[in-house]
Parts: structure tokens; C-alpha cells; sequence
């Protein structure tokens, strides 16, 4: 995938084809990732700004960067920390509101082009961020906090935009939770968003962009271990991975 997305889009397009089928493969696959940094976009649909300021002290700082010209874009993930198809997801053990946030992922090349789309879940802590937005580090950042999957569709054999989302957490045999968005309720471009994280930022193996999310649970919702996120996204196929616990309750 590095010697992939250092190619121009026009030399990977004739690599992809050379290589043939791979659909038939079988076995465990893999986060469609190697060296490339993860990193998301926030704020970007109506639905994640309300969510927000809902669970925030400082709720104000969201409802400004929503409409301002530079967006929210932060680091996600480095490729160990990322969990592929079937493999668990985590949820923070200090965080007492934990969400699942499904999202249309950019894979970029090195020149900035937008070689595909994957399907990504940008598992966040609540409670951590909402306490102070200085904190989204925290509430973003640590072990198996990201899954994408089941694979990239390269631009030239995707659908064209937008995509539709859903969403399901089931729990004990019952549907905890469903939830549905489309790419075309994002307030910023494809585009736009790469060229803010290429602004001042080289990747000499290419990144994978998370757009955001406009899928938020309401308050009374919480991610447990145990439960299994499922994601479709029309076009992409469906990323399931279950839920454990991580780290350690603060003393």
C-alpha cells in the first residue's frame, strides 16, 4: 500500500489492474493500512456540532468552528493502533460515555490526490472531550480508538458520491442503537478537507482522512464491551468489529 499511494493516480490505477482479482482471497483481512497516518475531520455535519455542544462545557467553540473557513482536523492513528474488519475496537476504561462514530474515510497519495474510499470508525470518548475541548487527544487518541475496513475502493470503480451510512450496535442479541447519514449532509467538500490537511503536512506514504460523522447517539447511549458496531456505507461493503474495554479506571 506505501509503494501504492506514492504512485500517481494514474500509475496505481494501471498497478490495481495488472494485479488482477483479489476478491477470492479468503482468510482474515487485514486494517487496509500500513504506514500511513489515520487522521479525522470534526464538526463537519449539523448533527456532530449539535452533539458537541450538547456534551460539552465549551460548547460555543463548536458552533464557531462549524461555520469558520478553517476546519477541526486532528491526529487519529498510527497503523498498529488501527483494527481491521472482525478485530475489536476499543473503548476507554477512565470514559463513562463512549460512541461509536461512522464515517467515510479519504485515502490520499502522496501528491494529495484521493486515491479511495474505506469505511472508518472513529471511536471517541464523550465524557473525556466534553469535559474540556482541550482534551481531544484524550478522547481521540489510544489503543484500538480506530477500525477501517473491509477494504479501499479505488475513485475509478467507486460509485460516485454521495454515500449513505448506517449504522447498527447490537447488544445481547438486541439492537442497541441504529442511526443513519449521508455524505451529502457534510458541510465541507472532499476536496476541501484534503487540502487543509495537506496544507502544511507532507506524507511520504499517503494518510487516510476521516471526514466525520453525523451519526451521534443521545445522551442515554453508550458504547459497552461486548457490544459489535456494524457499518454499512453503500458501495464500500460493511466494517463490523465487537467492543472491548481499554486502559485502566482512574483511581
Amino acid at each position: 500500500m506505501d509503494d501504492l499511494l506514492r504512485q500517481p493516480l494514474d500509475d496505481a490505477q494501471a498497478t490495481v489492474a495488472a494485479a488482477g482479482d483479489a476478491s477470492d482471497l479468503g482468510g482474515v483481512l487485514l486494517a487496509p493500512v500500513e504506514s500511513q497516518e489515520v487522521w479525522g475531520a470534526g464538526v463537519t455535519y449539523e448533527r456532530s456540532r449539535d452533539g458537541r455542544i450538547e456534551e460539552s462545557t465549551e460548547g460555543g467553540v463548536y458552533d464557531r468552528v462549524y461555520v469558520a473557513q478553517r476546519p477541526e482536523v486532528y491526529f487519529k492513528a498510527t497503523a498498529p493502533r488501527v483494527a481491521g474488519p472482525g478485530q475489536p475496537v476499543g473503548v476507554r476504561a477512565d470514559s463513562p460515555w463512549n460512541a461509536p462514530e461512522p464515517e467515510l474515510g479519504l485515502v490520499i497519495n502522496t501528491a494529495g490526490e484521493i486515491f479511495g474510499y474505506v469505511i472508518g470508525n472513529d471511536v471517541s470518548s464523550r465524557s473525556i472531550e466534553g469535559e474540556n475541548p482541550l482534551y481531544l487527544p484524550q478522547a481521540k487518541v489510544y489503543d484500538r480508538s480506530s477500525a477501517l475496513g473491509p477494504g479501499i475502493v479505488p475513485v475509478w470503480a467507486a460509485t460516485a458520491p454521495p454515500f449513505d451510512i448506517f449504522c447498527r450496535v447490537d447488544r445481547g442479541g438486541d439492537v442497541a442503537f441504529t442511526g443513519t447519514t449521508s455524505t451529502a449532509n457534510l458541510i465541507r467538500g472532499f476536496e476541501e478537507l484534503t487540502g487543509w490537511l495537506t496544507a502544511a503536512l507532507t506524507f511520504p506514504a499517503g494518510a487516510i482522512l476521516l471526514t466525520g460523522t453525523g451519526i451521534v447517539p443521545d445522551e442515554s447511549f453508550s458504547l459497552q464491551p461486548g457490544d459489535v458496531v456494524t457499518i454499512d456505507v453503500a458501495g464500500l461493503g460493511t466494517l463490523a468489529n465487537p467492543v472491548v474495554l481499554v486502559g485502566r479506571a482512574l483511581d
